[in-house]
């Protein structure tokens, strides 16, 4: 009887024959035995309805029933997909009627006369069988749906995954990988040794290796090139692939993109212009700007904060012009002294000074049909204020020492860090020079006020300094970007190069971190309470995009040069070095600017 415990006795039964007192001793025969769930039918018809009304564990029918044959009910169940076990009874038995029964699988053939211990072990066997098959139909769906479910989770996952047997068979392929390798389900190779291209040849290595010692390859980088002609950096780790007893089955091959990520293309949008990087919309108005002036030869001023990229302005000015074949002449007027920088621009004649002892071409005549870009404007003296008016009214100069003016054609570019309205109020800048170089005025504006664009910078130069440090580097921390996104950035483009070439240097991992920023930057981590952290983003979408900013961070949309050595000052606690660095130059610059504004570094000691 503990047999009959794993049977289920509330299994539904059909009992189909076409005499009363056979269908009533079986009934009994089951019900006594605990069965509870008993239908009867008596012909074919009255089968086929019930069959038709309910699902059956377990369907006994006679072979001879009135109005037509149990193996046609045996047949038109089979026919429907039903495949629960049917015992067909018959009084005749034959050779045909049994091999037509087990023709349409019937579970077996019982001849009459069937007494109770025959039907009950017949009904035990079979109703067993159903319940294992009903197991295994379970398990196999089972399996196909995890199968399933496994298959999706591969096919949407962004890594490359391989899979191999023992014979460098391909096992499986994921959707990534079949993207990269340029296959598809049609024209998957059998086997790994027919893949194309460079990772194909680095997943053929790593999987002769594994195969040969059974240890997983650690990740390691190698360089594909896509279809577009792009170079795609990969990184790939091979693994033994064992079932839980240690049963060697293949290699698993693990590729992973982690070329850097690049911002999002947009035909509207400009992420890249000349040497610029970003795609805030003041950066746009910029590109616009530059292209629509470049294009005429009408003076230009550059206005913005140090580090901001007024050179680079300059640059793209000259490059989008029709003087781009010829010279562009860079001068730091801040960098050269006063009575030296009248004879450096407009050139001397041999013996014109003492020390003149040869003729010198100034750098407005090395610039003919060219661009003379000077840079801090704002610091040159009254006379070569004056000297610099004519030459931009009359397009004429003549070199100390020379009595007869030389005409050139020369495009001239200023730029200053300083408000040069404040200057002409001062009476330190002339009014007409002013207006003389600014026709067009050029306003970059600070990082701070793009953070949009702090991300996109951020990865430029990760990637530019990768290469350039050699260094194995792929991301940046959704903590650490956030914290970029919040800093004032005081020294502006020039300082976030700084910062991104100082953490390369510091980094020994794959990702830059917060420990791997300069203590200015990472003060600001105790602010990050109020502040909603970075979600992640996939490494093909391109680089994240910066948090929103707290209501209570507010920067003016302009400060002075003087505030803004102030600031740095105090930042770098009276550090003049640490102050230069910031500011993003060198250390005479930065004395100079301390002396025109009367800064002294000590008052910032603490």
């Amino acid at each position: 009887m503990e047999y009959l415990d794993t049977i289920d006795k509330n299994a539904r039964i059909l009992i189909v024959d076409d005499e009363a007192s056979i269908r009533m001793t079986f009934e009994m025969f089951l019900t006594r035995e605990g069965y509870g769930s008993i239908t009867t039918a008596t012909n074919l018809d009255e089968a086929l309805a019930a069959i038709e009304a309910q699902e059956f564990d377990l369907i006994i029918s006679d072979i001879v029933l009135e109005g037509g044959r149990g193996t046609d009910l045996l047949r038109k169940i089979r026919k429907t997909g039903i495949e629960c076990p049917v015992v067909m009874i018959t009084g005749f038995p034959n050779l045909n009627s049994a091999s037509e029964a087990l023709r349409y699988r019937a579970f077996d053939y019982i001849s009459k006369p069937v007494n109770k211990e025959t039907l009950l072990k017949f009904v035990r066997q079979a109703l067993q069988h159903w319940q294992l098959e009903k197991e295994k139909r379970q398990l196999r769906k089972e399996n196909e749906k995890y199968k399933r479910y496994l298959e999706a989770i591969l096919s949407s996952v962004r890594d490359a995954i391989i899979t191999i047997d023992n014979d460098m068979n391909i096992i499986q392929i994921n959707n990534t990988a079949k993207r990269w390798l340029s296959c598809d389900d049609e024209n998957i190779p059998a086997t790994i040794k027919a893949l194309p291209d460079e990772m194909s040849r680095a997943c053929l290595q790593d999987a002769v290796q594994v195969l040969g010692n059974r240890k997983e390859v650690r990740e390691h980088q190698i360089e594909c090139r896509k279809p577009d002609g792009n170079i795609r950096i990969i990184s790939l780790n091979a693994s033994p692939l064992e079932d839980g007893q240690d049963e060697f089955g293949g290699v698993v091959i693990v590729a992973r993109d982690i070329t850097l990520p690049e911002p999002d293309a947009n035909s509207s949008l400009r992420n890249h212009f000349h040497g610029y990087v970003g795609a805030s919309p003041l950066m746009q108005e910029v590109y616009k700007l530059i292209e629509n002036v470049g294009k005429v030869d009408t003076a230009v001023l550059i206005t913005g904060e140090s580090g901001t990229g007024k050179e680079l302005a300059a640059e793209s000015l000259h490059l989008e012009s029709r003087r781009k074949e010829m010279p562009l002449i860079k001068v730091d007027c801040a960098a050269i002294p006063e009575d030296l920088l009248e004879s450096e621009l407009f050139g001397h004649k041999k013996g014109a000074f003492t020390g003149a002892d040869r003729d010198r071409p100034g750098w407005l005549l090395q610039s003919d049909r060219g661009t003379l870009f000077l840079d801090e404007i704002g610091d040159i003296s009254p006379r070569t204020q004056l000297r610099l008016l004519r030459f931009l009214q009359e397009k004429t100069f003549t070199p100390v020492g020379q009595d007869t003016p030389i005409k050139v054609d020369v495009r001239i570019i200023a730029a200053t860090n300083v408000n040069l309205i404040e200057s002409v109020r001062a009476g330190n800048f002339r009014e007409d020079l002013f207006y003389r170089l600014k026709v067009v005025e050029i306003r970059l504006p600070p990082l701070r006020q793009r953070q949009g664009d702090i991300p996109i910078l951020a990865y430029h130069y990760l990637s530019l300094f990768r290469e350039e440090l050699q260094r194995n580097i792929h991301g940046i921390s959704d903590q650490a970007m956030n914290l970029l996104s919040l800093y004032s950035w005081p020294g502006n483009v020039r300082e976030l190069r700084h910062v991104i070439e100082r953490a390369c240097v510091l980094c020994e991992s794959q990702t830059i971190s917060l420990e791997h920023f300069p203590e200015e930057i990472r003060t600001l981590q105790m602010q990050k309470s109020s502040v909603s952290p970075l979600k992640s983003v996939p490494a093909s979408a391109g680089p994240p995009s910066p948090p929103a900013l707290p209501t209570n961070l507010t920067y003016p949309p302009y400060i002075s040069e003087k505030d803004e050595l102030i600031d740095i000052l105090k930042r770098a606690r009276g550090n003049k070095s640490k102050a230069a660095r910031m500011l993003g130059v060198d250390r005479s610059t930065l004395y100079r600017k301390m002396q025109r504004h009367t800064i002294h570094a000590d008052d910032f000691i603490e």
